[in-house]
């Protein structure tokens, strides 16, 4: 559903907003493609959910201090929606090197025009409500990442057992002048099998969300510490992007920095939230029919059961089916078990072959 509108609790006016931006979101094909990239598409509400995305923004900073981190080809396929943003916003990565460069740059850009500036690192192809929750809870991890100097994960309290998502262990409790629980991080996860997800719902462990607080100072400190191999290469941001991205390795932030440092916590959301990261994201997040199937577009199913249908161009009709799922665009129609919409990518790279 979309967002509710509340009254604006932004933060303080040295926060900045940095959206993540990047790859197409393959598991989404053949809806999303190199041309049309995941978050062009309508999949969380009725609108992109790049424009999802940069509109939270704005509702925690104002609008010139939202940066938008992607590459040349997906920065002019955002800039083709509504003027949402002006085109300086947009810090066009010269090459892809993963998250860690990415916002190693955002963070020696933001903390170049305000030092004490604090960042908030934001996905493109998230669902989250409602908004008081979140503007709620990324005020609390603000105010912990200024107080403690600390880089502040944001965890969400699992509904399931997920195999797709990194955990994050919490340690001891941090205390907030919010009601919010805080914790140390005590070790990071990354996507577990079945059992151990299992586990780690009955232990308590949180989802990591991806979602990051810190102030940008901090987060410099912490990778010329933890991964001199990228702080190196921090001084050729003073000759240009293409010099420190020509340099630096690549890698996640989570492994490049995250999980080495010893000054990290996590603020447990008090929102609802999910990645969009799957044709299954579709299915927990749309209104089902009374068979439990879930119709995006001028589809029909009948006598069939739990069928994902996302149809753009035409009529799809499913006639005694069962868990299905069914995308049609002008370009192509992909059939396949729900339970292989996982597996997608692998489908993928032997149709390039």
């Amino acid at each position: 559903m979309p967002e509710s509108k509340v009254s604006s609790k932004r933060s303080d006016d040295d926060s900045f907003v940095v959206i993540l931006a990047g790859g197409i979101g393959s598991r989404f094909w053949p809806a999303s493609t190199p041309k049309r990239p995941k978050q062009l598409l309508a999949l969380a509400t009725e609108s992109p959910l790049i424009t999802d995305t940069v509109q939270r923004g704005k509702e925690i900073v104002p609008t010139n201090k939202v940066r938008v981190l992607a590459n040349a080809r997906l920065t002019e396929a955002f800039q083709s929606l509504p003027r949402d943003l002006e085109d300086d916003v947009y810090l066009i990565e010269p090459r892809a090197r993963g998250t860690c460069p990415a916002l190693v740059w955002a963070a020696w850009s933001i903390n170049r025009e305000c030092p004490d500036g604090v960042m908030i690192s934001l996905h493109s192809d998230h669902l989250i409500e409602p908004l008081d929750d979140f503007q709620q809870t990324i005020a609390a991890a603000a105010e912990l990442a200024r107080a403690k100097e600390i880089l502040v994960c944001i965890g969400v309290q699992p509904d399931r057992i997920e195999t797709g998502y990194g955990h994050i262990q919490p340690g001891e409790a941090i205390n907030l002048e919010s009601e919010l629980d805080a914790f140390t991080v005590s070790a990071f996860h990354e996507k577990p099998n079945a059992p151990n997800a299992e586990r780690y719902l009955q232990e308590g462990y949180l989802w990591n969300t991806g979602m990051f607080v810190w102030k940008a100072s901090t987060f410099l400190n912490e990778v010329r510490v933890n991964a001199p191999e990228v702080g190196d290469c921090l001084p050729l941001l003073e000759e240009s992007p293409e010099a420190f991205f020509d340099a630096v390795p690549e890698g996640p932030v989570d492994t490049m920095v995250l999980e080495r440092s010893a000054h990290v916590g996590v603020v447990q959301a008090t929102f609802s939230w999910d990645d969009m990261g799957s044709w299954e994201s579709l299915a927990r997040n749309r209104v089902p029919d009374e068979d439990h199937n879930v119709v995006v577009g001028n589809s029909l199913v009948r006598e069939g059961s739990n069928n994902i249908v996302f149809s753009e161009d035409g009529q799809v009709v499913l006639f005694g089916v069962d868990d299905l799922v069914v995308v049609q665009t002008d370009e192509a129609t992909l059939v396949m078990p729900r339970n292989r919409a996982s597996d997608l990518k692998t489908l993928l790279k032997k149709l390039e072959e």
